[in-house]
């Protein structure tokens, strides 16, 4: 007889409970040390180590867990479980999580176990984010914010702290931001954040919602996990008036009673809105006279950058954080000091009038839009990974404002056939692949020779990294080091 889980939290009794962790990444290892501290039989399983895993697996083997790091390793779920607690990045499809359905055994994700082990009395509010793309600079700003208002904050989730860690932490939290990907809330069941946000919603992770026949489109799917994070949602749902998708998703949401509708815009606000007026940030939304007034928030100038994308970020970190009751100077403060991570829309240089911006971290089609929507002239890099997104979109978009292109990576030609079709007048360098990054120097200096003074030439690949570089802060690095080079031999000639 197994153990019934789902009225277990974080001051129940979790002995006996057998608990497999699957994948021991970084939340994974998070997920079995803390299980472990409440007492469950934690089993940890991934078909892959390293170095560090080897460390962190023997850790966990001196205290009492059982940790297989191998081929095969999860190929069978093991007899007698209660509870799998699986990677985010694992598809149901996969052989362990396909049998635990099958025996009725539950699936949480860490976002999903982290929820039900907070501590009843201190309960920190959750501000949940998601969306295709500016994730992470809204949670980071929203962070910013929290902190400016004298609150103890932290950026959970997808970045920054495993969210498991932060509500076990001795030391209660007052509030979280936290970044959740469509994959964390897929295995996402119970949680009922205080507020949340749907900054925008594209084709991505194509690859992991594949279609499959009777069911829907992979599009779908991929919207439908990303819309979880409004159901119970208790004061604020924040949508994107620009994407039509957001708001219907507040309308489909089971919110607590009470809880509001709440757009942001980088046009007027309509009341109950925040937007901007005359380039300032601004709040009818949570003002009492709203009907007839706003309250401003910061100027644009206050922002470390003045793209569309960045300032609906900002609007989007505002209002949840005016949704926990934060006062404008606080919102003013922490967009102040906030100063985003490298690689998104990082200035790299400027030479003979052609400004080198890195976008490394546009890792899909929306997000290299966005990118390339704040730039007048642009010479583009793109290429990687396409995750089996398309790009006729983005081309048709851009297309007027493209100089040329430069490719390069496995997927380039998805990108290469999108331009020949809506921008066949457009030139198009292709450098190819090379595992070892070595076609940067040929991407730089295929660019140099497409910009004229007054254009900015712009790494936003549109695609994921791995095919060429660990990551997409070493792509990021790998430009703007080959700029760098580039200018170096330009100055000595």
């Amino acid at each position: 007889m197994t153990a019934d889980v789902l009225g277990l939290g974080g001051t129940s009794d979790w002995s006996g409970v057998r608990v497999v962790v699957a994948g021991f990444g970084v939340s994974g290892y998070a997920a079995a040390d803390n299980l472990l501290f409440l007492g469950a039989q934690v089993t940890a399983l991934d078909e892959t180590t390293s170095e560090e895993k080897a460390e962190k697996a023997q850790l966990l083997e001196t205290l009492g867990a059982t940790v297989r790091l191998e081929p095969g390793a999860t190929d069978v779920l093991p007899d007698g479980v209660d509870l799998v607690v699986t990677s985010p990045g694992w598809r149901p499809t996969a052989p362990l999580l396909a049998q635990a359905a099958e025996r009725g055994v539950p699936v949480w994700g860490e976002v999903e176990l982290a929820w039900r082990l907070r501590d009843p009395e201190h309960q920190a509010p959750w501000l949940a984010v998601t969306g295709t793309n500016g994730k992470t600079t809204t949670v980071q700003m929203l962070q910013s914010i929290l902190t400016a208002a004298g609150l103890r904050a932290a950026a959970v989730g997808n970045v920054g702290l495993p969210i498991v860690e932060a509500v076990m932490d001795p030391e209660p939290y007052d509030v979280l931001a936290v970044e959740l990907s469509s994959f964390q809330l897929h295995y996402t069941h119970s949680m009922s954040a205080e507020s949340a946000v749907v900054l925008n919603v594209a084709e991505d992770h194509l690859d992991w919602y594949a279609d499959e026949p009777g069911a829907p489109s992979g599009m779908d799917r991929y919207a439908a996990d990303k819309a979880r994070i409004y159901e119970r949602v208790q004061r604020a749902c924040v949508y994107n008036l620009a994407d039509p998708a957001t708001e219907a998703m507040v309308r489909e949401a089971d919110v607590v009673e009470g809880a509001r509708a709440v757009g942001f815009t980088l046009g007027t606000p309509s009341s109950g809105d925040v937007g901007i007026v005359d380039d300032l940030l601004v709040d009818r939304a949570f003002i009492d006279d709203r009907a007839s007034s706003a309250a401003e928030l910061c100027t644009l100038a206050d922002l470390a950058s003045p793209a569309p994308h960045f300032v609906a970020n900002a609007l989007a970190a505002a209002a949840l954080a005016r949704a926990h009751g934060v006062s404008q100077q606080a919102v003013r403060d922490g967009l102040r000091a906030f100063r985003p991570d490298g690689h998104r829309i990082a200035h790299v240089a400027e030479s003979q009038g052609v400004t080198w911006i890195d976008d490394s971290k546009a890792t899909n089609p929306h997000a290299a839009q966005s990118s390339l929507g704040a730039f007048e002239h642009v010479v583009w890099v793109a290429g990687g990974l396409a995750k089996g997104a398309r790009f006729d979109d983005l081309v048709l978009a851009a297309r007027d404002r493209l100089r040329g292109v430069v490719l390069l990576g496995r997927d380039r030609a998805v990108i290469a056939d999108a331009l020949s079709r809506h921008a066949p007048d457009v030139p198009v360098i292709d450098v190819g692949a090379d595992e070892n990054g070595a076609p940067m120097e040929r991407v730089v200096d295929a660019a140099a020779g497409l910009a004229r003074s007054g254009d900015t030439v712009l790494l936003a690949p549109g695609c994921a990294s791995m095919d060429m570089f660990l990551n997409y802060g070493a792509r990021g690095d790998a430009f703007a080091d080959a700029v760098h080079a580039h200018i170096a031999r330009h100055d000595q000639t």
